[in-house]
């Protein structure tokens, strides 16, 4: 199973980034799916998620009002909107995929399935 995540780039304050996650797993409509975030040197941080069937979605009050998770189960792909985006959005971001298919978020290492992290970089 993998989990790859993409779309991370530079972009301006204020600006907007769109990122994907796509999944290589059976049964992808089944799973919750969740985004963190982590800036080298401080913890893996809760970002958003979302569960199986789209209609339940939870947010980091960080990042609540500008970002939007969302999901394509047609193509096995979860996608984080990230608008109004600021500098301290700056991070590595990555998904990761609970079976349960609930949006509540849990601990990164309680996911069954972590993908690799794709850079964020917001310039002032």
């Amino acid at each position: 199973v993998q989990l790859q995540a993409s779309g991370g780039g530079l972009v301006q304050a204020g600006g907007s980034l769109r990122l994907s996650c796509a999944a290589s797993v059976r049964s992808f409509s089944s799973y919750g799916m969740a985004w963190f975030r982590q800036v080298p040197g401080k913890e893996r941080e809760f970002v958003s998620a979302i569960s199986w069937s789209g209609a339940s979605t939870y947010y980091s009050d960080s990042v609540k009002g500008r970002f939007t998770i969302s999901r394509e189960n047609a193509k096995n792909t979860v996608y984080l909107q990230m608008n109004s985006l600021k500098p301290e959005d700056t991070a590595l971001y990555y998904c990761a995929a609970d079976q349960y298919g609930n949006s509540r978020p849990l601990p990164w290492r309680e996911y069954d399935y972590r993908g690799q992290g794709t850079l964020v970089t917001v310039s002032s």
